[in-house]
C-alpha cells in the first residue's frame, strides 16, 4: 500500500468545512499545509485544525517536496492562475468547481494537467451519493425504457436574503452565480447519466440587484445570475429541462426525475439545509403508482458525517487515490478516471454556452 499522501489545503471556507476534515478523516491523506493570502489568518487555520505548515504564498508551499498534492477550493476567479501554480510544480491537483472563470482556461489547465506525471479530480460529489450511484445503475439496466421527457429542478434559498452581504459571489466577473454554483454540478451530472447535450437554450436572471457591503453597509450592485431557466436537447433526442435558483424562499429543493416508455424515475431532497443529506429514489414500472425504491447498503457510505459534503467528498479522494497510484505505478492513462479535470472542463464549456444563449438569445449548438 501507499505511503499516506500528503496534501496541502488552499482555500479556507469550504476547505475549512468539507476539506480539511475529509482529508483528516481518510485513512491515507493526511494534511500538512493550508494557505490563505492572510498569513495571519493561515495560522489561525493551521492551529484550529493541527496542520503543523501555515502560508501566504501558494508558490512557496506548492515548492515543498514534502507536499504531494493539492486541494484548491477558492472562489472561482482564482481557480485557473493557482491550478497552474500547483500543476507546474509537478503537484496532483483536487479542484473545486467550477473549473475556472471560462472554457479557454479550462481547457488550458487540463492540458497543462496532461503533461505532468500528476492525477487531476474535481468535486462533483453527486457520483458519490448512493441514491444518486443507484439511480445511475437503473438507468443504465434499462428501467425507464428509451427517455422521453428529463426534468430538473434545483430551486433552494441560500440567497433568499437580500441582506445577506455582497461579495464575490454578486460578481459575474469573479464566477459568481448559480450557474457556476450548481448550474456546473448540473453539467456534469447529466453527462454522466444521460450523456452528452446537442444544443441548449438559456434565460439567466437576477432577482436580487443589489446587496449591502459588508464593511460600510451601502449597497452593491449585483450582476451574477441568481436564477436560470434552460432547455437542453440531448444527443440521443431527449429534452431536458432544468430551472436553477438560489433566491427561493422554500423552494422545493433538488429534484431530478426522468420519464420514459417503460417507466419512471424521480430522485429528490427537500433538505434546504444540507444539498446531500436526503435524497430518495422513486420508481414506477407498467403504469404502477411511483413508491420509493430502497437504496442497496453495498452502495452506504462508510461513514455519514452531520455536513452531508464530506463523506462524497471522501469518494472522490479514493477515486483521486487511486489516479495518483496509477501514476506513481507507472500505469497512469492520458485521462484521470472521472471526476477529472477533463470533465471540469466539459461542464465549463456547457456554461460558457449557456451564457452564450442568454446573450444572444437564441439555441447554441454544443461543438463535437
Amino acid at each position: 500500500m501507499m505511503s499516506d499522501i500528503r496534501v496541502a489545503i488552499a482555500g479556507t471556507g469550504i476547505g475549512q468545512k468539507v476539506h480539511i476534515p475529509g482529508f483528516q478523516s481518510h485513512p491515507r491523506t493526511c494534511v500538512v499545509a493550508v494557505y490563505h493570502r492572510d498569513l495571519e489568518k493561515a495560522t489561525a487555520i493551521a492551529q484550529a485544525h493541527n496542520i503543523p505548515q501555515a502560508y501566504s504564498i501558494l508558490e512557496e508551499m506548492a515548492a515543498r517536496l514534502d507536499i504531494d498534492a493539492v486541494s484548491i477550493s477558492t472562489p472561482p476567479f482564482l481557480h485557473y492562475e493557482m491550478a497552474k501554480i500547483v500543476l507546474n510544480a509537478n503537484k496532483h491537483l483536487l479542484l473545486e468547481k467550477p473549473t475556472a472563470l471560462t472554457y479557454a482556461e479550462a481547457k488550458k489547465i487540463h492540458t497543462l494537467a496532461l503533461s505532468k506525471p500528476v492525477a487531476t479530480a474535481m468535486n462533483f460529489e453527486f457520483r458519490f451519493v448512493p441514491a444518486w450511484q443507484y439511480l445511475a445503475e437503473l438507468l443504465a439496466e434499462g428501467y425507464v425504457g428509451q427517455k422521453r421527457l428529463i426534468k430538473i429542478d434545483w430551486l433552494v434559498s441560500s440567497r433568499a436574503d437580500a441582506s445577506r452581504p455582497w461579495n464575490w459571489y454578486a460578481r459575474k466577473d469573479q464566477g459568481g452565480g448559480v450557474l457556476g454554483a450548481i448550474g456546473s454540478h448540473a453539467f456534469d451530472y447529466v453527462a454522466w447519466l444521460f450523456g452528452s447535450v446537442k444544443r441548449l437554450s438559456t434565460h439567466l436572471s437576477t432577482s436580487i440587484s443589489a446587496r449591502p457591503d459588508p464593511v460600510t453597509g451601502t449597497l452593491k450592485p449585483v450582476d451574477s445570475d441568481d436564477t436560470c431557466t434552460l432547455m437542453m436537447e440531448l444527443a440521443d433526442g431527449t429534452p431536458c429541462q432544468m430551472c436553477l435558483s438560489s433566491v427561493t424562499v422554500q423552494g422545493r429543493g433538488h429534484w431530478v426525475e426522468i420519464y420514459g416508455d417503460r417507466g419512471t424515475l424521480v430522485l429528490g431532497s427537500d433538505n434546504q439545509k444540507d444539498y446531500v443529506h436526503g435524497f430518495k429514489l422513486w420508481g414506477s414500472q407498467g403504469g404502477k403508482e411511483l413508491s420509493e425504491l430502497e437504496v442497496p447498503k453495498r452502495l452506504a457510505f462508510p461513514q455519514v458525517f452531520t455536513d452531508g459534503r464530506i463523506a462524497p467528498f471522501i469518494q472522490v479522494v479514493d477515486r483521486w487515490i487511486s489516479n495518483i497510484e496509477a501514476v506513481r505505478n507507472g500505469h497512469a492513462r492520458q485521462e484521470s478516471m472521472p471526476p477529472s479535470i477533463r470533465e471540469g472542463m466539459d461542464s465549463q464549456l456547457l456554461m460558457d454556452l449557456a451564457r452564450e444563449s442568454n446573450e444572444t438569445g437564441t439555441w447554441v449548438t454544443v461543438p463535437l
